[in-house]
């Protein structure tokens, strides 16, 4: 079943002066119980995606889409504050740089008693205390926090990265939300420490059929945790499929050159030499390209990519490519 379905979403930014479309016409489709990959370099557009998606844009900026469709239900045809209900039951988010969401005040299980459901206490007011910290506990168990008690009374600036983002985890699956939204949630990261939290988001997948979308600029944690990606760039959608096809025939130039970027085992690499990179950078918001805004970068633009490409459906891929590569395959 299709948990979420965009089409066309365009997040523009207004001020006196300027007048831009930070995301232009992006597409993404999730499955019911998926991992699904956004993946991009900085400046993509990919955190901005993700707050359009839970509403928690200032308004300087403005959200259209032909559809957001949630579970069947367009988003954007309901009032902010029923939109605001689904979200806020159906939808969690964490962020990057866990150690500034959590209030330096107060301690972890301070924070995480709050985000307990109401309806989930059944007991007296006098044993309420008690039922709360059995069910912070076992949060904290969940996510793989060996010594829960002494992560209870810490307060954040007393934790490592880690475990500050496996207490975000755990405030985010407090109420069961149906999809995880993890924005960059291992940048900065020591290498063990990323696999643990990668490998914790995959086991609550599982065990839970809880969908995460996996914003990243990490390919490995895409290729090696996600079922499907979508590829960004410049705040447009270029590509997406599976993870398994995209890898072996990828239908955009990006794409292909992304995966390219990535050294395998067995490539003939000589010491110090350079990797593959696309020439170039991602262009600022207030100089963008016409048309594709790959177009000044990409090693096949000519005169026709002026002109903004229309999405193609083909093989289990959506690209947008007016000379895409691999089709003869």
């Amino acid at each position: 079943m299709m948990l979420l379905d965009v089409r066309n979403l365009t997040v523009t930014l207004k001020t006196e002066n300027l007048e831009v479309n930070a995301i232009d016409k992006m597409s993404l489709s999730m499955r019911e119980g998926s991992i699904h990959g956004l993946v991009g370099e900085t400046g993509s557009g990919k955190s901005l995606f993700a707050r359009a998606l839970t509403a928690t844009l200032s308004d300087k900026w403005e959200v259209k889409a032909d559809r957001m469709f949630w579970q069947g239900q367009d988003l954007l045809r309901l009032s902010p504050e029923q939109r605001g209900q689904i979200i806020h039951r159906d939808i969690a988010m964490i962020f990057q740089e866990p150690g500034r969401c959590l209030d330096p005040t107060a301690t972890v299980g301070e924070q995480l008693s709050e985000v307990i459901p109401e309806a989930e206490c059944v007991s007296s007011f006098w044993q309420r205390k008690k039922e709360i910290y059995g069910k912070v506990s076992n949060l904290l168990k969940k996510v793989g926090i060996k010594h829960y008690q002494k992560c209870y009374e810490s307060y954040p600036h007393e934790l490592s990265e880690g475990l500050c983002q496996k207490v975000m985890i755990a405030m985010a699956i407090a109420r069961r939300p149906k999809l995880l939204v993890a924005d960059e949630p291992t940048d900065a990261m020591e290498s063990t420490t990323k696999i643990q939290i990668l490998r914790l988001l995959q086991k609550l997948n599982e065990s839970k059929n809880m969908s995460v979308l996996l914003i990243t600029h990490d390919l490995d944690s895409v290729t090696q945790y996600a079922d499907e990606m979508t590829i960004l760039y410049s705040g447009q959608s270029v590509e997406s499929g599976s993870v398994r096809d995209l890898l072996k025939h990828p239908f955009h130039p990006y794409t292909e050159i992304l995966f390219n970027t990535i050294p395998r085992l067995g490539d003939d690499l000589k010491p110090k030499s350079r990797l593959t990179t696309l020439q170039g950078s991602t262009p600022p918001l207030q100089h963008l390209p016409i048309g594709c805004r790959l177009g000044p970068r990409c090693p096949r633009a000519q005169k026709e990519c002026v002109i903004t490409p229309k999405s193609v459906k083909l093989k289990g891929h959506v690209f947008s490519c007016h000379y895409p590569i691999n089709l003869e395959r």
